[in-house]
């Protein structure tokens, strides 16, 4: 790894854009290549990898199908954190995460690797955090339950507000978003298969 992602290691807003910033050099891409590719602009993806601004999950979504790679390419294990031997298990306090304190959510990967059929994650959003104003769609299909809070989301145009033990269920390509409408923390068991992170 390079010296900004090992300094950042221990905060993974920061360790964020220098994984971006690797990954990009080793596909050998520029800055512009990405910019053309993915509509952000050249000065917006320099701060994002220089950990000034966090990418909304629609843009690292862009960044990532960019860089052929999914969003869970970003859950690479911490140097402290590692799966159990059989990869069955997760132990609460050795989840992978992938935390945007910049917009407020924390994404913590309930299943061993991303290797199988299904990703289930445990999401965390502060109060107005959310995917961002842009709706966004990815193969597959996806359910979650609301474990506290409540949320906003829209899938194609309609409006949805769930509240503690409303559920919901729909297919991932039509588009969507979500978003943390209370004052209180948002959480949510999230199931995407297959994985798009």
């Amino acid at each position: 790894m390079e010296n900004g992602v090992e300094a950042a290691a221990g905060d993974p807003v920061a360790a964020l854009g220098p994984m971006i910033r690797e990954l990009r050099k080793e596909k050998r891409l520029t800055l512009s290549d990405v910019a053309a590719r993915t509509g952000l602009s050249v000065g917006h993806l320099s701060q994002v990898e220089r950990g000034l601004s966090t990418p909304t999950i629609r843009q690292l979504q862009q960044i990532s199908e960019t860089m052929d790679v999914t969003i869970g390419w970003f859950f690479r294990a911490d140097s402290g954190v590692s799966e159990e031997a059989d990869g069955v298990v997760v132990r609460a306090g050795r989840r992978r995460k992938m935390e945007m304190s910049g917009i407020g959510i924390v994404d913590e990967l309930l299943v061993p690797n991303l290797d199988g059929a299904l990703e289930l994650l445990f999401c965390t959003l502060q109060p107005g955090a959310g995917a961002g104003p842009e709706a966004y769609a990815h193969a597959g299909d996806e359910a979650g339950l609301i474990l506290a809070g409540e949320m906003e989301l829209w899938v194609d145009e309609e409006r949805y507000h769930l509240r503690t033990g409303d559920s919901f269920a729909f297919a991932s390509t039509r588009p969507h978003r979500y978003r943390n409408p209370g004052n209180v923390e948002l959480k949510i068991v999230w199931a995407i298969t297959p994985p798009s992170y």
